[in-house]
């Protein structure tokens, strides 16, 4: 698993994730309502099967802090995922934030939701004074070492992806299948254009070898229509053999 160059624990001075909360109340919230249904939705569907529930993090607007020289700068990824980390903070905690120099291992990969505010940034398009804090996409790519990043739009529909390529993101040819592979954790991510939450939009959504993978209602739903479905078979044989006993003159529900 890819991880940052950074020390193999923690020094005494160095704040951990209770000393970085996620909260600032000098940011303004989030802008609008896909920043809170478009994660839940990539919960609810990223379930890479080497990993254990109890081994993967996901967070959504959750601080990631990454310097250890510069402990209160972060980013704040619109969702990220990291492997074969307690789901949670010493296995017993609910995380403020994620702390890259406690946990001692990178996110995965990372998904930016665009928004006008933020476009520049998430592209890696902003020019910074050099004494300002690096940019997303130089953390990413430069400072953790993020394998994956990718990209969504929801104003011009446009989703992007790119791979960690010799130290280099490099974009992921998709075409007009919107979707690419990730062998590392056999799942795919791609764009998918259905009803979420009773909302019907075109949503980023994880795939496996047998197609999107269903989220916890959806399973719910799927499990209770195979009961009924059995149900039903059962209710029709029952019928079909009564009729056979009756063609043979036998009454089922006749006393002996």
């Amino acid at each position: 698993m890819y991880q940052p160059d950074s020390p193999a624990s923690p020094p005494k001075n160095l704040p951990t994730m209770y000393d970085l909360p996620s909260e600032n109340p000098e940011e303004p919230g989030l802008p609008d309502t896909f920043h809170i249904y478009q994660p839940r939705l990539l919960d609810d569907t990223f379930c890479p099967p080497d990993y254990p529930i109890e081994r993967i993090f996901t967070g959504s607007d959750v601080n990631l802090y990454y310097n250890p020289e510069q402990t209160l700068w972060y980013k704040r990824p619109d969702w990220y995922a990291v492997l074969d980390v307690p789901r949670l903070y010493a296995e017993r905690d609910l995380r403020l934030s994620y702390v890259v120099w406690d946990e001692k291992v990178s996110p995965f990969i990372v998904i930016e939701l665009l928004s006008p505010g933020t476009e520049k940034e998430d592209l890696g398009r902003t020019l910074r004074d050099a004494k300002a804090p690096p940019t997303k996409w130089e953390v990413y790519e430069q400072i953790l070492k993020i394998p994956y990043y990718a990209i969504f739009d929801r104003y011009s529909q446009k989703f992007q992806a790119f791979k960690l390529e010799e130290g280099s993101y490099r974009a992921i040819e998709m075409g007009e299948s919107e979707r690419f592979w990730l062998p590392e954790i056999k799942l795919g991510l791609g764009v998918w254009q259905g009803e979420y939450d009773g909302i019907e939009h075109r949503w980023l959504r994880w795939y496996d070898g047998e197609g999107w993978v269903l989220t916890p209602v959806e399973r719910e739903r799927q499990r209770a229509e195979h009961e009924r479905q059995r149900a039903e078979n059962e209710r029709q044989r029952a019928d079909r053999l009564i009729a056979r006993l009756r063609a043979l003159g036998i009454d089922p529900e006749g006393e002996e």
